[in-house]
């Protein structure tokens, strides 16, 4: 957020994870850099949406009201510069088209929450050795065969519900799993996350979407530099 200036930036859910903290409380100082960062941003007259996610459920109950110049919404319809319409959301509301029980999502989140532990270990031991960050939940996920296929079935669930909102693609969050694929006449995009992939969806002048990730670059935390994946 520091190195790129923007007129709108679309947080699409999860941003706080209210689920963790009500088993414990966990907020750094870090955690309001954050927060402080966007509402210099909205200050600033950058436009501020906030689409909440299954994580931070609890927010949806304030959608069309706006707060510190952020605006909240349950989703909202993206006009790029090229004339391209956007249905964007958090995701979660498709896990019903591809059959999840509530069941099958805390187990879903527990085991998320176990392979993440198990990342930051891991990565832990990759930074003594001199090795960059690799995600083990990223490369479980395109290797384990249930999750593979849950994935794909989530994304055509995604693009059915573009096509029913007659736009030309959908862009969401939810899966953890950064992504740009051509579906026929629908683009289907999956911004990833800040904590596990680093990545975000950035438009260009000519309206057309990438997908960057932030890489460390050094010993510092500070030194940090966005590539396209």
């Amino acid at each position: 957020m520091k190195r790129i200036d923007c007129e709108r930036i679309y947080l699409v859910g999860d941003i706080i994870d209210i689920w963790a903290m009500h088993k414990r409380l966990y907020w750094p100082e870090s955690h309001n850099h954050v927060l402080r960062a966007l509402l210099k941003k909205s200050r600033s007259g950058v436009e501020v949406i906030y689409i909440p996610g299954n994580h931070d459920a609890n927010f949806r109950e304030f959608c069309g009201s706006e707060f510190g110049n952020v605006q909240i919404h349950q989703n909202i319809i993206h006009e790029t510069r090229d004339g391209r319409r956007m249905l964007v959301t958090h995701g979660d509301e498709l896990d019903f088209a591809v059959r999840y029980s509530r069941i099958n999502r805390i187990l879903g989140d527990v085991a998320y929450e176990l392979l993440m532990n198990a990342n930051r270990w891991l990565n832990k031991l990759r930074t003594q050795f001199g090795k960059p960050y690799w995600s083990l939940a990223r490369w479980a996920k395109s290797r384990v065969g249930k999750a593979a296929q849950a994935i794909a079935h989530f994304q055509e669930a995604a693009v059915h519900l573009a096509r029913q909102k007659r736009v030309n693609g959908i862009i969401c969050g939810h899966l953890h799993y950064p992504v740009i694929r051509q579906y026929g006449d629908v683009t289907y995009y999956n911004d990833g996350d800040w904590v596990e992939n680093c990545t975000a969806l950035l438009e260009d002048q000519q309206g057309e979407l990438h997908l960057v990730q932030a890489i460390h670059s050094g010993a510092s935390n500070q030194d940090v530099v966005l590539a396209t994946v």
